[in-house]
């Protein structure tokens, strides 16, 4: 029993030790730009590291238009499960917590605005709906409207937070600046900086009793990996549909010119790089058959004689695909019109061209073989009388005339080609 107390004392004395030897720090985390399954990751990350390592809290400077449903509720939970305070930090002056930046600002431990800054307008908008006429909305925005004001109100009644404000910033896109978000009781503090909030925060208790520390403690910043910022990147609707139509460009230029190489393998990537991204993004499989039956069609109409008919179709389907591909209710982070109409509008103007330099090709008058041999000019080499032979279009052939005798240098026409003997006339 004494051996166990002893021992029991002397890894408390070792932990006591390591704790004074290596002081509590604040993680500090950016988190700029849409909320989606990269940045999902990466305050998970955070989070668990400052647990891990016994953070005195995480701090999450936050500026984003907003972002996808599933992962803010991914990061609201992480953050309501923290075992470490966590403080978000609407910065720097300018910065917004639009959207779903509503959500994870609420739910944190302690709520900070930068002056110049502004929170809310987190109504679900969808990308096809929206109000009618009458000024109803669709059902479907309805529920989803009811469903995020819900999750926003048990947010607010766990933190202390304006029930109130926050079911309205859903229901009604309400916003505040950063001065009436503290009157109402919508955040905590007001900082200028980062250095500004750390001084208010040295003291600072928290709702559930916990007071922070700040004074003399290190500040750590946390970066995303590399993979991190391939998956950022890859999270961006844009990106990720530009390199998927460039991606079946490259792969048809290769099944036409096999053996060359360039279009497999720049296709072949942006393919896989777009591949990647789909599989991050919500993404709605309709458009992605609508993307590839318009191309189809435009590529076939390049070799059947339907005078546009298919390419017609085939801008249809790739604007109709283009619309539907991603299921992002919010147009700011989704596939922008700029983006669609350029993509469509470059693949429109190239079938366009092909066609036309195919109907002119097909409209032009035969130049070789014996169709091409009428109304042709050339000079006679031996005299015509009435048969003799001529040059014509660097070739020598056997030729009879329906003139008087015609001599030599003269200039002739075909007429008529009668098997291998060409039918002329003196010409002029």
């Amino acid at each position: 029993m004494h051996s166990t107390r002893g021992l029991a004392l002397a890894l408390g004395l070792v932990l006591g030790l390591t704790l004074a030897a290596f002081p509590a720090e604040i993680l500090r985390l950016t988190l700029d730009g849409s909320i989606n399954p990269a940045s999902r990751d990466l305050v998970v990350r955070a989070i668990a590291a400052a647990e891990d390592q016994g953070a005195e809290f995480l701090l999450i400077e936050l500026n984003t238009p907003g972002g996808l449903e599933q992962s803010m509720r991914d990061i609201v939970a992480a953050e309501l499960a923290a075992t470490i305070p966590i403080v978000v930090f609407v910065a720097p002056s300018g910065a917004r917590a639009a959207s779903a930046g509503v959500f994870l600002t609420i739910a944190a431990d302690v709520a900070a605005m930068a002056p110049g800054t502004n929170i809310g307008a987190a109504h679900p908008v969808n990308l096809i709906g929206g109000e009618t006429e009458e000024g109803d909305q669709s059902a479907s925005i309805d529920k989803a409207a009811n469903d995020a004001a819900a999750f926003a109100r048990s947010i607010a009644e766990q933190r202390g937070r304006n029930v109130e404000w926050a079911e309205s910033a859903v229901l009604q896109s309400s916003a505040l600046s950063a001065d009436e978000a503290l009157v109402l009781g919508v955040i905590d503090l007001i900082a200028d900086d980062t250095e500004s909030l750390l001084e208010a925060l040295d003291g600072y208790t928290l709702s559930d009793g916990r007071v922070l520390w700040t004074a003399g403690l290190p500040t750590r910043e946390i970066r995303p990996t590399l993979r991190e910022r391939l998956l950022s990147l890859l999270a961006d609707p844009n990106l990720v549909y530009v390199l998927f139509i460039l991606g079946l460009y490259g792969l048809i230029y290769e099944f036409f010119h096999p053996g060359i190489g360039f279009g497999l393998a720049a296709g072949g990537v942006c393919l896989l790089l777009a591949l990647f991204g789909l599989q991050v993004l919500p993404v709605n499989i309709v458009g992605v058959a609508l993307i590839l039956f318009g191309m189809g069609l435009i590529v076939l109409d390049a070799f059947t004689p339907t005078n546009g008919i298919l390419t017609t179709g085939g801008v249809v389907g790739l604007l109709a695909g283009s619309l539907t591909l991603f299921d992002i209710p919010d147009r700011s982070i989704g596939l922008s019109w700029g983006t669609i109409l350029a993509v469509v509008g470059v693949s429109a103007a190239f079938s366009i061209f092909v066609l036309s330099k195919g109907l002119a090709i097909q409209r032009k008058q035969p130049v070789t073989g014996a169709v091409g041999l009428a109304g042709a000019t050339g000079t006679v080499r031996s005299r015509l009388d009435p048969e003799g032979t001529v040059l014509v279009h660097g070739e020598y052939w056997a030729a009879r005339t329906l003139d008087d005798p015609i001599g030599v240098g003269e200039t002739i026409r075909v007429v008529q080609i009668d098997g291998n003997r060409l039918i002329v006339q003196r010409d002029g």
